[in-house]
């Protein structure tokens, strides 16, 4: 039995592979300089159906809808509209057709905690405290002293209060000042927000990726946030200062999220991933959040921040997998447009690693657009920076992540026939999807084993997990077995050349390997291995019958 036999017996999320476009720069079709819907269409054969696809399950699309982008989308000023940058409703349900066409599913980003200040329903709260869409903010009175009602800080710097003269009050943003914060304690507007949810439904989005969920429930009573112990200044983000105890993560998150999945579960294959940087103890009240539907997964975003080794990385990993129900989906992030890229972190050698062992993990792997390239952060001049975090806050710059994806040696890289919408310095040709292309040793050929086998082969499509001794510190080794299908994966955390010796006697073949290896398509004893500094191997095990 192959993994292709079972396909429609497992929803694609519990075993495929999901790759974010950042639509600003992934194609730009019509030659303005912004990337936009029909240049998503012309590269599809890129992600799924060409003869050098990667191969992909499913693609999630950050917000394209109308906006003043001052946010670069995340202020919406129009929730069930396209905006012009990217093109119309027809180009969008084109985009879908396509996307299903190549035996795809399409996630938009839903983006449910604010609106931009130029939405029509903010507008209509300002008018006075009596406005039928005031109730749908956050508004609150000043202090005595005419200060902001509480402590809470704004995630791009200052307070989360910004005062309206003309009402006396003050209302609330967890983002920019245009970005103010829906009440979703309001009735109406959960009515609402579930209406834009099916309008994107009935036009054929298979799921969404939700922003910011762990902010959507604020404390009714406005309580100041607690001071928090391990702050540094200097050091940590700013909007750290404060522990998010009553700004944040309050219970009612759970039914809100419970009317999601209902809203979401239209058929076996639709799917709801959340964003949230949590620990293991804090995502496991938001996987038993969908009740009815266990179609949701808060979004596993540890392995970004964990401490570099093998014995740091495989005891999170065991920690994170004995801690899943067993519809509960795995994930693994290792990149996004808010954080940089992933071989700037930790260096093109232990990226290839990572994204071995991302592939080879049970669940659903997520890539940002351009790091299976291996693609560096954008080399941007500070006087053309474009992110508000970045400019409001030092060190915290989001435009290195959002550099024009790099098609080809061309002018712009082949992005654009204009100046990118983000001015950055070119890639170099042979790190480009036409010049990795052409080499057999590039990441991106790497990425296309790895997902084909990740896709296609039954111990790693829908194996079991279990770690194995080895023996050795920075050898972090475990076995995914399904049926008498059996692969053990071997990485060196460290950047020297070490032997590995598994306590468990086994026969294999290799399959793939982040480095080149001197193999053989014939099963052999895995045992005093030669691996190279930063290199992760997968082997095939035979079993014995």
């Amino acid at each position: 039995m192959n993994a292709r036999e079972h396909k429609k017996t497992i929803p694609w999320y519990q075993n495929g592979v999901l790759y974010q476009i950042y639509p600003l720069s992934f194609s730009d079709s019509n030659g303005d300089g912004y990337g936009d819907i029909n240049g998503i269409i012309d590269h599809l054969d890129y992600l799924s159906g060409g003869e050098e696809a990667l191969g992909v399950n499913a693609i999630w699309l950050s917000p394209m809808y109308r906006s003043p982008m001052k946010d670069f989308g995340y202020d919406i000023s129009d929730f069930r509209d396209i905006d012009p940058i990217f093109g119309t409703l027809a180009d969008f349900d084109l985009l879908v057709s396509e996307i299903h066409k190549r035996g795809m599913k399409v996630l938009m980003d839903f983006v449910p905690n604010h609106t931009s200040d130029q939405h029509p329903w903010f507008q209509e709260s300002l008018e006075s405290k009596a406005s039928a869409k005031r109730d749908w903010y956050i508004w609150a009175n000043p202090k005595a002293d005419g200060s902001e009602p509480n402590n809470w800080l704004s995630r791009f710097g200052g307070s989360a209060w910004t005062y309206d003269d003309a009402s006396d009050q003050y209302y609330l943003h967890t983002f920019l000042s245009s970005q103010p914060d829906l009440n979703w304690r309001n009735s109406d507007v959960r009515a609402e927000m579930a209406a834009i949810l099916r309008f994107w439904l009935g036009r054929g989005v298979d799921g969404y990726r939700t922003d910011s969920i762990y902010v959507l429930i604020k404390d009714a009573q406005l309580r100041d946030d607690p001071i928090n112990p391990d702050y540094v200044e200097g050091i940590n983000d700013p909007a750290d200062r404060f522990l998010q105890q009553h700004s944040a993560g309050q219970t009612e998150l759970l039914s809100v999220l419970d009317d999601i999945c209902d809203i979401v579960a239209v058929d076996d294959d639709s799917f709801l991933v959340s964003e949230a940087y949590l620990g293991i103890e804090e995502m496991k009240p938001l996987y038993r959040a969908c009740q009815r539907h266990p179609i949701h997964a808060p979004f596993n975003f540890n392995l970004m921040s964990l401490p570099w080794g093998a014995n740091s990385f495989g005891d999170w990993i065991d920690q994170y997998e004995s801690s899943l129900g067993a519809q509960n989906v795995p994930n693994y992030v290792l990149g996004n447009h808010d954080r940089p890229r992933l071989a700037s972190r930790v260096g093109l050698e232990r990226a290839r690693l990572l994204s071995l062992l991302q592939m080879t993990l049970r669940g659903l792997p997520v890539i940002y657009y351009g790091d299976e390239l291996g693609l560096q952060n954008a080399v941007i001049r500070p006087e053309e920076a474009q992110d508000p975090w970045g400019i409001a806050v030092a060190g915290f710059d989001r435009d290195i992540a959002r550099g024009p994806m790099p098609w080809s040696g061309e002018t712009h890289n082949g992005f654009s026939t204009s100046i990118p919408w983000l001015k950055s310095k070119s890639v170099d040709g042979r790190m480009t999807v036409e010049g990795e292309n052409r080499s057999p040793e590039s990441t991106l050929s790497l990425y296309r084993q790895l997902i084909h086998l990740k896709t296609t082969l039954p111990s790693l499509h829908y194996g079991s997990y279990r770690s194995i001794e080895t023996g050795n510190k920075d050898i972090y080794a475990f076995i995914r077995e399904y049926h008498l299908n059996r692969c053990v994966i071997i990485i060196n955390f460290s950047e020297f050349e070490t032997i590995v010796s598994s306590k468990e006697e086994m026969i294999g073949r290799l399959l793939s390997s982040t480095h080149a290896v001197d193999g053989s398509d014939n099963h052999v004893p895995i045992k005093d291995l030669n691996m190279s500094g930063y290199e992760a191997r997968i082997y095939e095990i035979k079993v014995k019958i």
